[in-house]
């Protein structure tokens, strides 16, 4: 794809703020039309008004969804493509971080919806669309948190334990998973995927923890434009150009935790997110000895 200047299209979600503003802001100044989505307006338009006053050409487009609700993810899939017949980078940035266990409007544990099936979900609706605009690049904030986390099949939602950091590490486990699964079935397409760790942000994510957590973060923390260098290379750098199914730190591949190599945890993910999301037509994997060894 080259450079973000010859990029036409980016979207990023969890844009009105933290790394996904950050990441917003830094391609936009290259020229590309990013599209930002955000559950609220209010806090878009602040934050795209923000943007042009450093970048005042900055070429924006606000698009409003809660991403905890399938029926609006699919909505803002719809609404995009009704805009654009291209798609050059997909950012998946929104993430949440829940300290009690609570379940979305499609009878879902939060965080796993929010973190894992709100990419998952979005990512294959806008799928034609981004092959079509191949060569693309498909970007996932994971964290260095995964590492901590082990997926219980027989309890992803988190039904029989619930303690909030660590069902935040296994939805990024689930980040990783997605991202190496889906670059194993679009190989030969153009399309690449690839997932990071921004580093430890002072972003809102931290906002519904004890106060002793948010100050701590303030005190501490990497700021997010800081944060989100590794997600503006992995999106636009020509070193990456073809690069697909890593996980990237500072910049550079490294080495994820041990079940996210396992191809047969990827593909049971996978398998059960389309069921969970209702895609009647999840991709297909291509067969065993075509895939690519991690």
């Amino acid at each position: 794809m080259g450079d973000v200047k010859t990029a036409r299209t980016c979207l990023i979600t969890g844009a009105s703020a933290g790394i996904g503003k950050e990441m917003a802001r830094q391609i936009a100044r290259s020229g590309a039309t990013v599209v930002m989505v955000s559950r609220s307006r209010d806090r878009l338009a602040s934050a795209e008004e923000e943007i042009k006053r450093e970048v005042p050409a900055a070429k924006t487009d606000l698009l409003v969804a809660d991403l905890s609700s399938q029926a609006e993810i699919r909505r803002l899939a719809s609404e995009f493509i009704s805009r654009y017949n291209r798609l050059d980078i997909l950012i998946n940035n929104a993430g949440v971080l829940m300290a009690n266990r609570s379940l979305t409007d499609d009878g879902i544990e939060t965080t796993f919806a929010v973190n894992h099936l709100g990419y998952f979900l979005l990512t294959n609706l806008l799928l034609e669309t981004i092959k079509a605009s191949s060569p693309a690049r498909i970007v996932n904030v994971s964290s260095s948190a995964h590492k901590s986390a082990t997926l219980d099949f027989e309890d992803l939602q988190n039904e029989k334990r619930y303690v909030g950091f660590f069902v935040y590490c296994e939805s990024k486990l689930a980040n990783v998973l997605f991202t190496y699964e889906l670059a194993r079935r679009l190989e030969g397409t153009g399309v690449t995927a690839n997932c990071f760790h921004p580093g430890a942000i002072a972003t809102e994510l931290f906002r519904d923890q004890n106060v002793l957590v948010r100050l701590g973060t303030q005190l501490f923390l990497k700021t997010p434009a800081r944060g989100a260098k590794t997600g503006v290379y992995l999106a636009t750098s020509p070193e990456v150009e073809g690069v697909t199914g890593k996980y990237f730190v500072n910049k550079h591949p490294a080495r994820s935790n041990k079940q996210s190599h396992d191809e047969a945890a990827a593909q049971r993910l996978w398998e059960i997110s389309a069921e969970l999301t209702g895609l009647s037509k999840p991709m297909t994997a291509l067969p065993a000895e075509t895939r690519r060894s991690e």
